[in-house]
């Protein structure tokens, strides 16, 4: 699944789409998209990363007590 990286704008990759929405992890394996040669795997807080619409991860992937907030 391709997101954004919020903080340069950069296209990644992430590898595991359970990590991303597992609530319980905070970071997910992923890869920038840059250039032609694949990058290397590097980790990333599920915080940074946003839809390629600008849109938000909903919070039910990055909140354990989400339901506590309604």
């Amino acid at each position: 699944m391709f997101l954004k990286n919020r903080n340069n704008g950069d296209i990644v990759d992430v590898e595991r789409l359970s990590d991303l929405t597992n609530l319980f992890h905070d970071k997910v394996l992923g890869c920038y998209q840059v250039g032609e040669e694949l990058q290397d795997p590097e980790e990333f807080n599920k915080v940074d990363l946003i839809f390629l619409s600008g849109e938000e991860l909903p919070k039910c992937w990055t909140d354990p007590k989400y339901r506590e907030h309604q």
